[in-house]
């Protein structure tokens, strides 16, 4: 290697580390994981759920596996969150989200509330009535139930909005 190569190759050098500290700087000091940055680009979720609950939590971890935040809301009576949020009775579950302005009722796949979040239709929000098993957080062995998934208006109407 002569001298001029050297030269160049430590220059090459410089300017790579200077890049790389400008992109740790604008990451805030660290490169975070990617689970973590597509958790930031979605809007933070907050649940209202019976502290007793399993399959309410089991939807949480579901919901936070597939890159959303989700905040828990112990509270004795999600009725009155449901009331509160104008989940029409009939589609009603055993938890109440809410979501960038929208309510989320229930055992809704994660896709689903991504779909809402990303065509943003004119609803209050979805709900999955019940707790049909196989779906998320009420997973039983291999068995899956169909069921819909429901969009509701503030008005309390509510149609199918997509099939599992």
């Amino acid at each position: 290697m002569n001298v001029s190569s050297s030269i160049d190759t430590r220059g090459w050098i410089s300017r790579l580390a200077v890049v790389l500290t400008v992109a740790v700087a604008l990451s805030g000091g660290h490169a975070a994981p990617r689970a973590q940055q597509e958790a930031s680009a979605k809007p933070a979720v907050t649940v209202y759920k019976s502290p007793t609950c399993g399959c309410c939590s089991k939807w949480v971890d579901h919901m936070r596996a597939n890159g959303f935040a989700v905040k828990t809301v112990d509270v004795e009576d999600v009725s009155a969150v449901k009331r509160t949020h104008g989940v029409p009775p009939r589609v009603g579950s055993c938890h109440t989200a809410l979501v960038d302005g929208y309510v989320v009722e229930g055992h809704v796949p994660a896709d689903a509330v991504a779909r809402l979040l990303r065509e943003r239709p004119d609803v209050a929000g979805l709900a999955v009535p019940g707790m049909p098993i196989g779906s998320p957080g009420m997973e039983v062995g291999d068995r899956r139930d169909p069921y819909s998934i429901m969009s509701f208006d503030k008005t309390g109407r509510y149609v199918v909005y997509e099939r599992r």
